[in-house]
């Protein structure tokens, strides 16, 4: 074969796919349990995007639900408030919430307007003892919150200032589904496949507080009838997709963050299992990364992303990204977008990485746009749009 040909077929050839840019995993000598199941080939969109700024100054927020009138409401982590943000960008505090613990990684958390008269939020309660991820209710009046009903306390109380989760989801049977942590501490964690205990849990309710009587504990001796799943470690994004399946993805600790599609009453094995280590470097538990009766995560990253609100999108504003799931990722610095095909993650991207900011929360607009908020002192209202 003559040198001609041969390089005219090099430079005919397809470039080989590799990961996106993310630097060397934690624990590498843990192995995925399937071809597919961490560091796929990176994609690139054909879309262009366009990011236009809302409202800036926000104090480090962690989640944003739109309300009629172009107006949005924005939980500010650090303040322990709700915000209103009008369309000019003008900012309203909510009067009339509950106090929260906003210590470090607590204060006002999760928010959303399901549309049925209610705006429901999560937040970190304090109480003798320590504190706990609580759920709420109330109907917003102008800029008060009146008729506030408290709906859900995690317990045990534990005095940690971590791993609240707080994610909200609402099913169309009129349930609510509420994501938790484990509390970072040894004794919380401990709790996490426990099933007398709601920490390191997904919790389903009505929204009226109440239980469901088909949850998969109910009536069972020594269970919690509120947990939906158990063995999770911090759930700060959950959605569901087109087909109404709960989907969440949960901070590891130094390596393996997962994205899970969850079952119904089952465990997730945290801490028994995992694709992460502690952050000395010394392995958690024994180690392992896969054990009987608990589920493989769909998807796991290592070294982690942070991930922290997440959305299946619909398609409607830029089809090209029908059925791809957004992550806000907070050390990754990124919109992470996985492409899904047949349940199984197919292609990775990190969008938005020259802006170098946490995206703490992702929702998608009644039009397809998205709305990001970013994670600082000073943080951001995002729009993002299809580009000209």
């Amino acid at each position: 074969m003559t040198r001609t040909l041969i390089l005219a077929l090099l430079l005919s050839a397809p470039a080989l796919a590799a990961p996106v840019t993310q630097g060397p995993p934690n624990v590498p000598e843990k192995k995925p349990a399937f071809t597919g199941q961490t560091r796929i080939d990176a994609v690139t969109a054909k879309t262009r995007l366009a990011v236009t700024e809302i409202a800036t100054g926000l104090n480090k927020p962690w989640a944003v639900a739109q309300l009629d009138g172009g107006r949005f409401l924005v939980s500010e982590k650090a303040e322990g408030r709700l915000t209103i943000v009008a369309a000019d960008g003008s900012k309203t505090p909510v009067t009339g919430t509950p106090a929260t613990d906003s210590r470090n990684q607590g204060g006002m958390l999760g928010v959303a307007n399901p549309g049925d008269g209610w705006i429901y939020w999560t937040y970190s309660e304090p109480r003798e003892g320590g504190n706990g991820t609580a759920a709420a209710r109330g109907h917003l009046v102008g800029s008060e919150m009146r008729d506030v009903q408290v709906i859900f306390h995690q317990m045990p109380t534990l005095d940690s200032t971590y791993h609240y989760g707080g994610r909200l989801v609402f099913p169309k049977d009129g349930t609510l589904i509420i994501t938790l942590g484990e509390r970072s501490i040894i004794p919380g964690r401990m709790q996490a496949q426990k099933l007398d205990s709601l920490l390191g849990k997904i919790v389903r309710v009505n929204r009226d507080g109440t239980i469901p009587k088909d949850n998969p504990f109910v009536g069972k001796e020594g269970a919690r009838p509120e947990i939906w799943s158990y063995g999770n470690r911090n759930v700060q994004g959950a959605a569901l997709d087109a087909k109404g399946r709960l989907w969440e993805v949960e901070h590891g600790p130094q390596g393996g963050d997962e994205l899970n599609l969850i079952q119904k009453g089952h465990d997730y094995g945290w801490p028994s299992i995992t694709y992460g280590e502690e952050y000395s470097g010394k392995p958690i538990a024994d180690n392992a990364t896969q054990a009987p009766g608990m589920e493989q995560p769909v998807y796991y990253w290592d070294p982690v992303i942070a991930p922290s609100g997440m959305v299946f999108y619909s398609g409607k504003a830029m089809p090209e990204f029908k059925g791809n799931i957004f992550i806000g990722g907070l050390r990754s610095q990124a919109l992470v977008r996985l492409v899904m095909k047949n349940d199984r993650v197919v292609g990775e991207e990190r969008l938005l990485t020259d802006r170098k900011q946490r995206i703490r929360d992702v929702i998608e607009g009644k039009t397809g746009e998205l709305y990001l908020v970013t994670d600082d002192a000073d943080g951001k209202l995002l729009k993002v749009t299809p580009a000209g």
